[in-house]
């Protein structure tokens, strides 16, 4: 009877979905927690994918919100805060990384948000350049908070006062979510139509 309830109970647990028992998702060897707190906020996990250039890997990115959304525009309207997270890969010069952010808004905002923007990008590129470098394992963080504003954590602490101005986040968020995404691939993958394994490799 034992040997009976055993098997009965292995059968029912390996009929349950992964996603029932994972406490992270995993992206390139970078475990992403399934739920995030930000504020009194839970957020749940969207999507997590891969910055490629050319065939190198830059970062894992994922990110979170208070409910799924599957477009660019339900991202941006999401109710609530919003965290993107992004773990290095590979050692980049963080100026250059901040070069690369600013034509990114650039390429993807309306000139009038872009312009709204100016403030807030000058502050974001003060605190680039004064990291130097962005080593492999190191991170930085996107976050959104309603009646803050954005904050850039940088290895989760606050890298400099929120930036206010709503057209920034929105500038800033279509690098990877505007008409031309820094990877259309990770795009897909953290608006959540990508496949990605919970716990596992991706």
């Amino acid at each position: 009877m034992r040997r009976l309830l055993a098997l009965t109970a292995v059968a029912i647990a390996s009929t349950m979905p992964m996603r029932s028992w994972a406490q992270t998702t995993e992206v390139a060897g970078v475990k992403f927690a399934n739920t995030l707190q930000v504020g009194n906020a839970r957020l749940q996990i969207n999507g997590a994918g891969v910055r490629y250039k050319v065939v190198f890997k830059v970062y894992a990115a994922a990110l979170y919100l208070t409910d799924k959304a599957a477009t660019p525009e339900a991202v941006l309207a999401s109710p609530g805060p919003r965290h993107l997270q992004i773990v290095m890969l590979r050692e980049i010069d963080a100026n250059e990384l901040g070069r690369l952010f600013t034509k990114g808004m650039e390429q993807n905002a309306p000139r009038e948000e872009f312009s709204k923007s100016i403030a807030g990008i000058m502050r974001m590129s003060d605190i680039f350049s004064s990291r130097k470098k962005l080593m492999p394992g190191e991170s930085f963080a996107v976050e959104w908070v309603p009646g803050t504003g954005t904050v850039i954590l940088v290895n989760g602490k606050p890298a400099a006062e929120p930036i206010r101005e709503p057209e920034f986040y929105a500038a800033l968020m279509k690098i990877w979510f505007g008409p031309s995404p820094a990877d259309a691939q990770l795009k897909e993958a953290l608006l959540g139509r990508a496949a990605v394994q919970p716990g596992g490799a991706s």
